[in-house]
């Protein structure tokens, strides 16, 4: 297809620079508001995520959980059944008690954890839009789905971000990302973005 070859390249090239010319200043804030909030831990967290064709990169996000998060979160899961049973589910808890307070619960009800990953996009590992860039563990989700999933970039935001995000079942989720790799087009990306922007000013993240 000429539009996901060529013009879903410059479309994201045009947004992503377009966003972080605009955004520069916040991005400077959100830094320095994690820096005061967790002292000397790092500003941003970088998880290995699925690209295309299977290739493995580091996806980024401004930090919004406390230090070795992931260890806390084995101890919750075992201390907690009602919790590791919601993170089988979606893998991932509406109430996470790892995030920090204030910035951390502001920055996930805004999605703006996300906007670093505007670098992996210049950097041709993401796309503006498109699936959900997922882990290596989660590809059997797919099914039959897996190699059309991996067969283009995982997105920073899509249809399933736009779609009641909290309120979907993981196989909700997968059904939209095959929905929109299957029916993907430029006004579709348009209307996903425009979508994202209402979803980030009513702060309906996580």
């Amino acid at each position: 297809m000429i539009y996901t070859a060529i013009f879903k390249r410059l479309f994201d090239l045009f947004f992503a620079l377009l966003f972080l010319l605009l955004l520069s200043p916040l991005l400077i804030l959100i830094s320095v508001a994690i820096k005061i909030a967790s002292g000397n831990a790092p500003i941003f967290y970088g998880h290995q995520r699925l690209g295309k064709n299977g290739v493995i990169f580091t996806c980024w996000k401004f930090r919004t959980m406390i230090p070795k998060a992931q260890e806390k979160l084995q101890d919750i899961l075992q201390n907690d059944p009602t919790l590791a049973q919601e993170f089988n589910q979606t893998q991932k808890l509406k109430r996470d008690p790892r995030i920090i307070p204030g910035i951390g619960h502001f920055l996930r009800r805004s999605s703006m954890d996300e906007l670093p990953q505007f670098f992996n996009v210049l950097k041709g590992q993401m796309s503006i839009i498109g699936p959900r860039p997922i882990t290596p563990s989660e590809l059997n989700h797919y099914g039959e789905h897996q190699a059309l999933f991996l067969s283009v970039l995982p997105g920073i935001t899509g249809l399933w971000q736009t779609s009641g995000r909290n309120n979907l079942s993981y196989q909700s989720r997968v059904n939209l990302d095959i929905y929109y790799i299957r029916h993907r087009s430029l006004w579709l990306d348009l209307n996903i973005v425009l979508k994202t922007l209402i979803t980030i000013i009513k702060g309906s993240g996580y």
